[in-house]
């Protein structure tokens, strides 16, 4: 039988430093995204078209990565300066204060992939999928691919989300329509000054931003999570990414992430080349050698049955695969 090192005993031998009353690397990295934002929807009739999208998407999906930094408590030790760094929707669909709470959720490492318990899981109980009727089983399972998580995926996240939300308003949740009312104004905020002020088409900032930073987003978390029997096993690595390692802040060494959380990005790489073998054996080798080798494994082929092992019956259907 294989040795397994103790989170706790990697956890005491990381020992990462006491983090900064103000950690300027993320500071740095706000300015940057944040001027990049201003200055692409600013210049965008001076760029072609492609590049437009590529440094749009690029920009809104590195915000979220800020985002999640912001979550776990950086760039200050003042949360109020921190969700402010954070908060402005620049992807319009996602309020920063819904992520932060199902974010943290979804650090119960306990209850990783659990459709009920995390809200960050990509699986069904075997009640949503029967509901979900023979197209919608098709859809779910083009979803598992890599192409489909890419092209269909944003599509399906934002539209889940979105219905859900409306759902809780409907049912007269308060606080929720407090947080959307609020969310709304920044929402106005920021097309005002991209259709308004910069007079760029809503379309393009629609598809070259919101959906293709959603995209790219969806490419990281495609193979963060699989199910295991052992929580710590349900977090991959993906290794030798550097420009996507950039994109994502370093969340592509996830394994690291959920063991620290607090970690700021830019001391994660340097630690992970530290506590490799450790962290290799403590998830049971879910190592993935970069993006392409995703891409290879999973372009056409589902990552994983979207049925959860724990809240699937042998006796369900399972007309989408054999019909």
């Amino acid at each position: 039988m294989s040795h397994r090192p103790s989170p706790d005993t990697f956890l005491s031998s990381a020992n990462p430093p006491v983090i900064a009353r103000i950690e300027w690397q993320t500071v740095s990295l706000a300015v940057v995204i944040y001027g990049g934002f201003l200055a692409v929807t600013w210049f965008w009739q001076s760029l072609p078209v492609l590049v437009i999208i590529g440094l749009g998407g690029w920009l809104v999906a590195w915000h979220g990565s800020l985002q999640h930094e912001v979550i776990h408590g950086h760039p200050t030790r003042s949360r109020a300066v921190n969700d402010a760094i954070g908060w402005p929707p620049l992807s319009l669909w996602l309020p920063y204060t819904i992520y932060r709470e199902g974010h943290l959720t979804h650090h119960r490492d306990e209850h990783l992939t659990d459709p009920i318990e995390d809200p960050e899981s990509s699986y069904f109980t075997r009640t949503a999928w029967e509901k979900m009727g023979l197209i919608g089983r098709y859809l779910a399972l083009w979803n598992t691919t890599l192409l489909g998580r890419l092209t269909l995926g944003p599509l399906v996240m934002i539209a889940s989300f979105l219905l859900q939300e409306a759902s809780s308003l409907f049912k007269g949740d308060r606080r929720r329509a407090v947080l959307w009312a609020r969310h709304a104004v920044g929402v106005a905020v920021v097309l005002t000054w991209v259709v308004v002020v910069c007079a760029m088409p809503l379309w393009l900032y629609l598809f070259g931003f919101v959906y293709t930073g959603a995209a790219l987003s969806r490419l990281r978390s495609y193979a963060e999570h699989r199910y295991a029997e052992h929580q710590d096993e349900r977090t991959a690595i993906v290794e030798n990414s550097p420009l996507f390692g950039l994109l994502f802040l370093y969340n592509n060494l996830h394994v690291l992430h959920h063991k620290l959380p607090a970690v700021p990005w830019y001391r994660i790489p340097v630690l992970y080349r530290r506590h490799r073998n450790a962290l290799v054996t403590i998830n049971g080798g879910l190592v993935y050698n970069g993006y392409l080798d995703v891409a290879r494994r999973f372009f056409l082929k589902s990552h994983d049955d979207p049925r959860h092992p724990r809240h699937h019956d042998a006796t369900s259907v399972d007309a989408a695969t054999n019909a």
